[in-house]
């Protein structure tokens, strides 16, 4: 269960009215590296975690954070909307609604939907979607997802930070901006527990290793113009699950034949193969 408190868990409050800023804002709440998502993400693997409880534990702690977060964001972007001047585009928003929103540069669903509210949807009024969650099962897998998850959002709340000078909202960011920071050194520390625990890095590790065509398991092919590439650790030295040499192939290589697939049946009415013969 989940319980709520009334304060927010940092202080969400702008100087003045910004519905443009607003409209931006909604990208870091319901995009898809948002706050919504990363607040889904880490619930719903918490709520199938089946390993140890700790790691369930950590997955509910920070997925709850995230739902404070979201209530700081949703609450951020309606006092933006408080006394927020739509009035001036009114006229050219009664012509022509797309018109009036990108040059206006506010969401018009900000008034007409919400009543000047937050929205589960992106800085585009793309409503949030729950493909943008990884919830796979495979603690190893999702904790690399969740440092990407973090990594994104980080990178576009500190895009925000400096599209607005407005001192309140820059005060939350910062907020935000330093418990990303956080996200991302938990996550690769919990990352890192799990590959030293499983002895390998490579996902899942329970596959048997004889099951794979183990030729190819460690070889870059260059497949571009130049041989850049070869430049890179990635393609000398041990392997990063120290289970072989990293090799470099400086041609790809074509195992299979030239493909040839038979005529469909009549009843689909494909193209007839011509026969040139």
């Amino acid at each position: 269960m989940f319980y709520h408190f009334k304060e927010l868990q940092y202080e969400a409050k702008p100087s003045k009215p910004d519905p443009v800023y607003a409209a931006k804002l909604q990208e870091i709440l319901g995009g898809q590296y948002g706050e919504i998502s990363v607040m889904m993400q880490y619930l719903f693997q918490g709520f199938n975690c089946r390993a140890d409880a700790k790691y369930r534990d950590l997955l509910f702690d920070v997925g709850t954070e995230e739902i404070a977060h979201v209530e700081m964001l949703a609450t951020m972007i309606a006092r933006l909307l408080d006394d927020a001047p739509f009035e001036v585009q009114q006229n050219a928003y009664e012509m022509d609604p797309a018109v009036a929103a990108i040059l206006g540069g506010t969401n018009p669903q900000h008034a007409i939907v919400s009543g000047l509210g937050a929205m589960p949807s992106d800085s585009e009024g793309y409503p949030w979607n729950a493909k943008y969650i990884i919830a796979s099962g495979n603690l190893m897998a999702d904790f690399r997802a969740n440092l990407n998850a973090e990594s994104q959002g980080r990178l576009q709340v500190a895009r925000l930070y400096n599209m607005t000078d407005d001192p309140g909202v820059r005060d939350m960011l910062s907020f935000l901006l330093a418990r990303d920071t956080y996200h991302q050194n938990m996550w690769y520390a919990a990352l890192k527990e799990l590959e030293e625990r499983e002895k390998d890095l490579v996902v899942p590790t329970t596959f048997p290793r004889s099951k794979e065509k183990g030729e190819v398991a460690y070889t870059l092919f260059n497949f571009s113009a130049g041989q850049e590439s070869a430049q890179g650790r990635w393609a000398h030295g041990p392997s990063m699950d120290s289970r072989a040499e990293f090799q470099y192939s400086a041609e790809p290589i074509a195992w299979g034949k030239a493909p040839k697939l038979n005529p469909a049946p009549p009843e689909y009415f494909n193209t007839p193969i011509k026969d040139d013969n």
